[in-house]
């Protein structure tokens, strides 16, 4: 049985990595932020926007323990999962932990090329108040990444060859 967290700032490419290591190993991938929209038939935007991040949080803390019972499993947790509730130390005992860190310069450069708008922390951010803002809120949860069992910072293809290392061996 493999269950694989993965965990990391917005942008760190935690759903292009899972989808990539779930197809490489033939496991089954979860982007977490998707399963809370189907399940709760909102965007991400619409459950910030219409109940707040405080809500958005605890759903997030629920679907959390929902995904955790899947087996043979990659998942993608959203940027915030692990800083709150007791999620990092949760994730840490039900399977393994892998943070994808990189800089904030490398950050702003991802997330830059991605869909902002489609963030709702991110949306109206621009340089060099993107910069800021990203340096601020990963200073605030990288002590809660840092807690994961593995960390990798390369580009996507040597980070999936790592993962995929990571889980052979450790594999129960």
């Amino acid at each position: 049985m493999v269950r694989i967290f993965l965990v990391g700032y917005m942008g760190s490419g935690k759903s292009t990595v899972g989808k990539l290591v779930a197809s490489k190993l033939g496991l089954n991938f979860v982007d977490m932020d998707s399963y809370i929209e189907s399940k709760h038939f909102k965007t991400v935007q619409q459950i910030f926007a219409d109940q707040g991040e405080a809500v958005f949080r605890q759903i997030e803390h629920q679907c959390l323990h929902e995904i955790a019972q899947f087996e043979n499993i990659i998942i993608a947790t959203g940027g915030g999962v692990p800083c709150f509730f007791d999620n990092m130390d949760f994730m840490n005992t039900q399977g393994i932990t892998v943070y994808l860190q990189f800089t904030v310069d490398e950050l702003v450069v991802r997330l830059e090329s991605t869909h902002l708008p489609k963030r709702p922390l991110l949306a109206q951010r621009k340089e060099p108040e993107l910069s800021n803002y990203i340096a601020n809120a990963l200073a605030l949860r990288e002590p809660f990444y840092e807690r994961a069992a593995f960390r990798v910072s390369d580009e996507i293809e040597p980070t999936v060859d790592k993962i995929c290392e990571i889980a052979s061996k450790t594999k129960n």
